[in-house]
């Protein structure tokens, strides 16, 4: 449904009684649409699409020598892209601010989840291990960018293969893939956005929404057992968040997860 041109104070009224100008609730995402493997030059990809918001996420795998401090253990990089098509604020050249922040928060939300098994990925002790290259690209930017990335960079993660490797040459062998997952653990990070306007709190804004809001906050949550586990935070925007903001935020985290979460594992183990 189109919608015309609001302002600010409009989102706020229709927010202050319980409802959006979409017709959903403040919690509600849009539908979450996963297509699978559509590269087929990456180890593992994934294209994400909440509502009109469209990303698309591949994932490669190289060697390389270890960091000093973490010498049996394999690497990761996170970069991110907005096309020019995505929306008229975006313009050709390198990554702005934006766009590295999305970088970031995707990577540590990866990263501080333990959700890859980072010592498996390791080839030669002090010599040579596996790095991981997540490259987000942003095709249509509606609203809600970082969780959109976020989810597609975790289904890409779960897609991903090992290409062959030549134990003769120490090289791998691009484009020709083994049937061998990424190391994964059941840490899976489901990350979710929480967004501040006027005194409202809610998830997955559309463009005008975020553009009104004055603060947010991304959770990154896994639930490898029985509890939530908050592996990653992040906070943006000028204003500040109350106590009770807070802990609103975690307890609807906890919702959205166990509701929207179930759906995006479906999609992930569906053969479509």
């Amino acid at each position: 449904m189109e919608l015309p041109n609001i302002n600010k104070k409009q989102i706020e009224t229709i927010l202050e009684n319980g409802r959006r100008l979409d017709g959903r609730k403040p919690f509600d995402y849009r539908d979450i649409i996963i297509e699978k493997n559509i590269s087929k030059n990456a180890e593992g990809s994934a294209r994400v699409k909440i509502g009109k918001t469209d990303v698309i996420v591949g994932v490669k795998l190289d060697t390389q020598e270890p960091y000093p401090d973490h010498e049996d253990e394999g690497t990761m990089m996170t970069s991110m892209e907005y096309s020019p098509a995505s929306g008229s604020r975006y313009e050709s050249g390198p990554p702005k601010i934006d766009a590295i922040e999305t970088a970031r928060v995707v990577d540590r939300g990866i990263r501080e989840s333990g959700f890859i098994d980072w010592k498996k990925l390791c080839i030669k002790k002090g010599e040579k291990v596996w790095s991981v290259f997540i490259d987000i690209y942003a095709i249509n930017d509606d609203g809600n960018i970082l969780d959109a990335s976020a989810i597609a960079s975790m289904v890409a993660l779960k897609l991903t293969r090992f290409p062959e490797y030549d134990e003769k040459t120490e090289k791998v062998v691009f484009g020709e893939f083994t049937e061998t997952p990424l190391p994964l653990t059941e840490k899976i990070p489901f990350s979710m956005t929480f967004y501040k306007i006027a005194d409202n709190l809610l998830t997955d804004p559309t463009r005008d929404e975020e553009d009104a809001a004055e603060a947010r906050l991304t959770l990154a949550i896994s639930k490898p057992a029985k509890e939530h586990i908050i592996n990653a935070m992040q906070k943006g925007g000028m204003v500040t968040l109350s106590r009770e903001d807070l802990k609103k935020i975690i307890e609807q985290a906890e919702k959205v997860y166990d509701k929207v979460y179930p759906e995006i594992e479906k999609q992930i183990k569906s053969k479509k």
